[in-house]
């Protein structure tokens, strides 16, 4: 084998390159061909310029690469030489296989290019052509006709995919090319150790897949229909492939300094392709932990492009297909901590704790939010052993600080953050511990320095700022929902709120208030220019807007009246900021949708504010001290049996009907924005959110 190593800048005059996509057929026995080809050096793109760049250099060998290959069959060659060197990978020690490495990773970068390429200007069905395409030669006693029926033939079926008409399914079956190819990508990934010098060919052989179901993007059909979904869909080693993805995401394995390891060997070929190597030259990276959320996302892609690639991966394959057989859905809702006990009936084991403190050092991330949302919704071990936790503001304070940069993120993200928030509140013993952690100095919570708080009263400070974000920016009403649902099940354990927890819990009725008579008040003038909201909005719109804020306003008395009929006692700032605030309440007394539950508020303000009289008239006027004194031994005398009693608020998060409308654009729209692989924006089909790739 000789020694040609060239770099992706030279490839539109690599001879080996020209050959390959020309008009001869190189059968897979050519070893002294392959072995010549496939010794290079790839500058992986990194970025959608990088990809366009080598994109357009490529496209003249693309290019006649669809011309002659149905003719050549010279794709179906360079598959049969991967699947060989993939079995000499999986016998070979890891001593002798770094040759074999590099050869399949370069073989697989070729493979995964002319995919892509197809997918983008093609269709399925002539992809699935390219990968069965039989070499047509000049065979002893085949007539010249024969040959031109048969080129005919294959014209006729491209003629007929491109007019977008309903096709067969191509001739692949068990056993075919393309399924043996699958196959083998799969083995790589599941097989074959993650080390140094093998990361890459990990890395290769994920984005391979993604690229592969990435038809989905380009066509207009249904995935139901397509025969690259059906296949992937029906491996046979799904559990094993997506036990390993897990774990390719808990690990979290920076991207090593080198395409093929630390070689020892000596090697002259390893010697000029260190000295070619730049896109993968080590770079000393921060920890995550230490970078801000706005970063996190490229950081991630960045330094641990196997975990994110891998956390793509899953996504797309647990929210494909959910309404059918998914056994990727059924292996991740059905995994175990590796440290439970073996007969439990698990899918799959892996270190929950290991997957916990990645996800709680990732988690501003919008792929991150997502998985975690998918094994709390789902997994219930998982959700159980997240609940155990000792440390659950690793977990609850960088979603905090998400929905805290609202204006940073997307609303897709800052919807998930805040799903992921109304789960974990669906448990009591969750409620009752996030007010049990105190933090110091937040220092990324700039409304107010606080220099002690609840996990709890942070996280119902960063909820209520939502809220109002949402009324001024967004004006979602399940936004709203999601966000009250939340505080709903926590107000029963509502425990030692921070006195400017307390007022902005109030000040939020307070808004609300002020927004409900403003808009009441224009209803019923609407020719008073003084009172006008919106000028523009029609009066069913206002009517609308007016029943959606006596929505929310009920809700806020409904949780203020659980913590006062639960936790009275521990809430003496509550009551103290109550009886300060009163005469907020003073316009909802009558109102039919208020009056039952302001009457329990009324009674706790009146059966308060009669002591403190009896103790202002016996001393004169009460320090802020003394007033939260009083408060306290009223309390201990308080029976809350004298209120009203009204259902525990309890709220739990049920996933909308057909979810897969909302989940499939977004995780495609996070694949194109955040993953290695950048597809051609022009010809994407199958998402409606707008992307960048």
């Amino acid at each position: 084998m000789g020694v040609h190593v060239s770099r992706n800048v030279d490839l539109t005059e690599n001879e080996f390159l020209k050959k390959f996509v020309g008009k001869d057929h190189i059968p897979a026995t050519d070893s002294t061909f392959w072995g010549s080809l496939l010794q290079y050096v790839i500058r992986v793109p990194g970025s959608s310029q990088e990809q366009l760049s080598l994109d357009s250099r490529l496209e003249a060998l693309c290019q006649n690469f669809i011309s002659h290959n149905l003719k050549t069959g010279n794709f179906g060659s360079l598959v049969s030489v991967f699947l060989g060197i993939k079995e000499e990978l999986l016998t070979l020690s890891d001593e002798n296989g770094s040759m074999y490495e590099w050869q399949a990773f370069n073989a697989l970068f070729i493979i995964r290019s002319l995919i892509k390429y197809m997918i983008e200007t093609g269709s399925e069905y002539q992809l699935l052509q390219h990968f069965e395409a039989v070499p047509q030669l000049d065979e002893p006693g085949k007539s010249g006709n024969e040959e031109k029926k048969e080129v005919e033939t294959a014209v006729v079926a491209v003629e007929e995919t491109e007019g977008e008409k309903p096709q067969p399914a191509p001739a692949v079956v068990d056993g075919s090319k393309f399924d043996a190819f699958f196959e083998a990508i799969v083995n790589l990934i599941v097989v074959i150790p993650v080390k140094e010098a093998t990361y890459h060919l990990h890395l290769e052989a994920v984005n391979t897949i993604i690229t592969l179901l990435s038809v989905h993007l380009f066509s207009a059909q249904s995935t139901d229909k397509s025969v690259i979904f059906k296949a992937i869909y029906k491996c046979p080693n799904a559990n094993v492939l997506m036990s390993t993805l897990l774990h390719f995401v808990s690990r979290m394995s920076q991207d090593p300094h080198s395409i093929y390891g630390t070689s020892s060997s000596g090697s002259l070929v390893f010697d000029i392709a260190e000295s070619f190597l730049s896109f993968f030259t080590f770079r000393k990276t921060q920890d995550v932990l230490n970078t801000t959320a706005a970063d996190l996302p490229q950081q991630f892609k960045d330094h641990f492009p196997l975990a994110n690639q891998s956390l793509l991966l899953i996504l797309i394959l647990t929210n494909h297909y959910t309404t059918k057989d998914n056994p990727y859905r059924a292996s991740i809702f059905g995994c175990a901590d590796s440290r439970d006990s073996p007969k439990d009936g698990s899918t799959f084991k892996i270190d929950f704790t290991a997957l916990y403190n990645t996800l709680c050092r990732i988690v501003t991330i919008d792929q991150a939010t997502l998985l975690l949302y998918l094994l709390l919704h789902r997994n219930q071990r998982f959700y159980k052993f997240v609940m155990s936790q000792t440390n659950l503001q690793q977990l609850v304070i960088p979603i905090l600080q998400t929905l805290y940069n609202a204006p940073d993120s997307t609303s897709h993200h800052i919807y998930m953050s805040l799903i992921v928030l109304l789960i974990l509140s669906e448990d009591d013993g969750f409620n009752k511990s996030v007010h049990q952690i105190i933090l110091k100095n937040v220092a990324w919570y700039t409304e107010r320095s606080i220099s002690e708080i609840s996990l709890g009263g942070l996280l119902i400070l960063v909820v209520i700022r939502t809220i109002q974000y949402n009324m001024l920016k967004m004006r979602d009403k399940y936004l709203h929902t999601n966000c009250l649902a939340a505080l709903a099940n926590m107000s029963g354990q509502f425990r030692s709120l921070h006195p400017y927890v307390a007022q902005r819990l109030i000040s939020l009725f307070e808004t609300l208030a002020k927004k409900h008579s403003r808009l009441d008040a224009q209803l019923k003038q609407p020719a008073n220019g003084e009172v006008s909201v919106n000028v523009t909005a029609t009066p069913d719109d206002m009517l609308q807007d007016l029943n959606v804020l006596e929505e929310v306003l009920r809700m806020v008395l409904e949780i203020l009246n659980s913590c006062l009929s639960n936790q009275l006692v521990y809430c003496p700032n509550l009551v103290y900021t109550l009886l300060y605030k009163r005469q907020v309440f003073e316009g909802f007394r009558s109102h039919h949708a208020f009056q039952d539950i302001i009457q329990n508020i009324d009674m706790v303000v009146g059966f308060f504010s009669s002591r403190l009289q009896r103790v202002q008239d016996q001393r004169g006027e009460l320090s802020v001290n003394e007033v939260l004194e009083v408060i306290s031994k009223g309390a201990s005398q308080w029976s809350s049996d004298r209120l009203r009693k009204f259902p525990d608020l309890k709220f739990k998060y049920v996933e909308e009907d057909a979810p897969e409308e909302f989940f499939i654009p977004y995780v495609w729209t996070l694949v194109c924005k955040y993953g290695c692989v950048h597809f051609s924006s022009e010809s994407i089909k199958g998402i409606t959110t707008d992307v960048s790739c």
